[in-house]
């Protein structure tokens, strides 16, 4: 049988804050035009974003790194073709619900934008099926953490 290990995606308050705050103002003025039909469609492309941030798993299976919503895989990567694995903030749409993310680059300049919670215990997975890649994560901890919120 092949071994799996999940990883939640990192939520970061900023982010759904951001979202709710945007939101929140699309709402009042939906609102007060009274346009209940569209405020319905708000309330599930809120609903809809909510399931996408709790949603999002990395699974390593065998030599695979799988990126799953749910029930839905949105990208599978060879782990042996990973040369490596960097921080980034990079704000660009990803699998992530955090701006902390870790960029992983692989074949020809490609590269996914990942925020997997237990970035240590992430590392050592990676490595024991890739002992080549580069690992270039600065250690800073930080002291505004909410369990594994970042703030």
């Amino acid at each position: 049988m092949e071994k799996k290990k999940v990883f939640r995606s990192r939520i970061s308050v900023l982010v759904i804050g951001f979202t709710f705050i945007v939101f929140i103002l699309v709402f009042i003025s939906v609102f007060q035009e009274k346009s209940y039909q569209e405020g319905y469609i708000l309330a599930g492309a809120l609903l809809f974003i909510i399931l996408l941030f709790t949603g999002t798993r990395y699974i390593i299976s065998g030599d695979k790194l799988l990126v799953k919503i749910w029930f839905i895989t949105s990208g599978t990567l060879n782990i042996p073709e990973i040369k490596s694995v960097e921080r980034s903030y990079n704000p660009l749409s990803s699998p992530a619900a955090s701006l902390k993310r870790l960029r992983i680059s692989f074949v020809r300049g490609r590269y996914w934008l990942i925020s997997p919670v237990r970035e240590e215990e992430f590392f050592k997975e990676l490595k024991a099926i890739n002992p080549h890649i580069h690992i270039h994560v600065p250690e800073k901890r930080k002291r505004w953490r909410v369990q594994d919120w970042d703030i």
